[in-house]
């Protein structure tokens, strides 16, 4: 199994960003997905991110993984009309 250094794809609305990752296994290509919020530090004005979601970062959120689920599906369905 193996895991590229770059996410296949990134959906972002806002500060709230799902990457999606690809491995290779042998049934094929199996996705996964990592959920994170942008925010600026106000110590040294760098970005940075976390996991950790807040009240008003929910919704976003779930729409952010709704895309991502979305995208998986249709990449999964082409994967099986190519083979």
């Amino acid at each position: 199994m193996t895991m590229t250094n770059k996410p296949v794809k990134e959906i972002r609305m806002g500060r709230i960003k799902a990457a999606i990752w690809e491995n290779e296994t042998e049934n094929g290509a199996r996705y996964n997905v990592s959920l994170s919020r942008l925010y600026k530090d106000p110590e040294d004005d760098s970005w940075k991110s976390s996991e950790s979601l807040g009240r008003d970062d929910l919704l976003v959120g779930a729409k952010v993984l709704n895309q991502a689920h979305t995208w998986i599906f249709q990449q999964s369905k082409e994967e099986a009309n190519a083979a």
